[in-house]
């Protein structure tokens, strides 16, 4: 059967619908590029916060009036996995509803469908679940390696809890395993991912391990860097600071989602954090590691935030200079704590306390560029365009979320490549350069 996947959401996502795509072709199955021409379509969703669910559900109804006639529309990932049977009611339109620890079922539930419309959502289990196989619709120069599952963590405003479940490590010899994998089909990035990577380790092996892990994957031949997303701040010991620094794979680009720093709004998040060690970590990591960029994220409007806490909040952001930083509106999201607290924030002050964040975010991130120009930097080649400008990125850029870099070469660099380009001039977010 010709499959088509449509992704949306997270790298966490897309890494389960790599697992999932490998699934289906080891049981014989397809995966294609185009819809009009599959005889199921898989959409895997994102239920995290509003916007990540209305974009789902417009995906969804958009490949429901898309598909070929006949063709299975499935619909699995987050979204699902949270509303799915409310959803099964709602949506007649879609013949399957699985959830995110069903991907081992795809092939059975398609297989074996006739008229009747399906459903299934299991639940997490104890352990992690171990994939059989991955597939990638190009060759993963960059890649994703998801170290756990899950999250035990309860902010007072996030559903991943109760949609993945408990925080669940894998096991290290299965992550090395994937490393030399993905190394063998040409990758040289990874990026570690799991809802909280500075918790690994401690469910199985009665301690937090990441350290050792990722000195166990510096040892990986062919891979040249390697990147750290979502890390929590209270769990960044001396010993990770000090791997990063020594090890050369590792890049000098940490994940660290603050949230806030106002003491009474960490606390009503339920944070572990405090405003003070927040301060107090970043310093530690730039002391130590001179040219480390840090990405982080801040919620604007979560309950009870008055002007005095945003206040505190623009001008902590001002103060700490985040290299990377995306600010979001909070997300009322239904069966969370922070849904009944009071007050509420309006929607429009909200937005309008994003923006002013986002805008301050930008002059800080044109001086942080600005100080590049003359400076030569590796960057990994991404594509080019029709004109012949090469597109990439710098060991201090995630794919898709930070900023990119656009070169000149008077060769022909490959996708894949990490060349060394001279940065000519900057902007607020991109820089320009040659290679040298």
């Amino acid at each position: 059967m010709n499959i088509y996947m449509e992704t949306l959401g997270c790298p966490k996502n897309v890494n389960d619908s790599e697992v999932a795509a490998g699934i289906l072709e080891s049981a014989g199955h397809r995966i294609i590029s185009s819809i009009k021409n599959a005889d199921a379509v898989i959409v895997n969703t994102c239920g995290f916060i509003e916007d990540a669910k209305r974009e789902s559900i417009a995906m969804i109804f958009e490949a429901a009036e898309t598909r070929k006639k006949g063709a299975l529309l499935i619909v699995t990932g987050c979204l699902s996995q949270r509303y799915g049977d409310r959803l099964f009611r709602q949506m007649p339109e879609v013949d399957i509803f699985i959830g995110v620890n069903d991907y081992a079922n795809l092939p059975s539930l398609i297989e074996s469908f006739s008229q009747e419309r399906k459903k299934r959502f299991s639940e997490a289990g104890s352990g992690y679940r171990e994939a059989a196989s991955r597939r990638f619709e190009h060759t993963p120069y960059s890649a994703t390696l998801k170290i756990a599952e899950g999250c035990d963590n309860r902010c007072t405003y996030c559903v991943i809890p109760s949609i993945r479940g408990p925080y669940r490590s894998r096991k290290m010899e299965d992550i090395e395993a994937e490393a030399v994998y993905l190394s063998g089909l040409g990758c040289r990035e990874l990026m570690i991912v799991a809802q909280d990577v500075t918790a690994y380790g401690a469910d199985i092996y009665g301690k937090y391990e990441i350290p050792e892990l990722l000195r166990r994957l510096c040892k990986v031949d062919g891979i040249r860097w390697i990147r750290l997303m979502y890390c929590y701040e209270d769990r960044i010991t001396d010993e990770l600071i000090e791997t990063i620094s020594g090890e050369e794979k590792i890049c000098n680009y940490l994940d660290i989602p603050v949230q806030h720093c106002s003491e009474k709004i960490l606390k009503a998040m339920n944070r572990r954090s405090t405003k003070q060690s927040i301060i107090s970590t970043i310093r530690k990591l730039r002391s130590m590691t001179p040219d480390i960029h840090i990405r982080s994220t801040v919620i604007a409007g979560f309950p009870g935030e008055g002007k005095e806490e945003f206040r505190e909040l623009l001008e902590f952001v001002e103060d700490m200079k985040f290299e990377r930083l995306g600010a979001f509106s909070y997300s009322k999201e239904e069966g969370t704590p922070a849904a009944n607290m009071k007050p509420q924030v309006r929607a429009d002050v909200k937005e309008s306390r994003k923006n002013s964040i986002m805008l301050s975010q930008i002059e800080i991130s044109r001086s942080i560029n600005a100080k590049k120009i003359g400076g030569v930097y590796e960057v990994f080649v991404e594509g080019v365009d029709e004109t012949g400008a090469y597109h990439g990125r710098t060991r201090y850029d995630a794919p898709e979320i930070d900023n990119s870099v656009i070169f000149s070469s008077e060769r022909a660099p490959c996708i894949g490549d990490i060349v060394d380009v001279e940065i000519t001039d900057a902007f607020d977010y991109d820089l320009t350069g040659r290679e040298v």
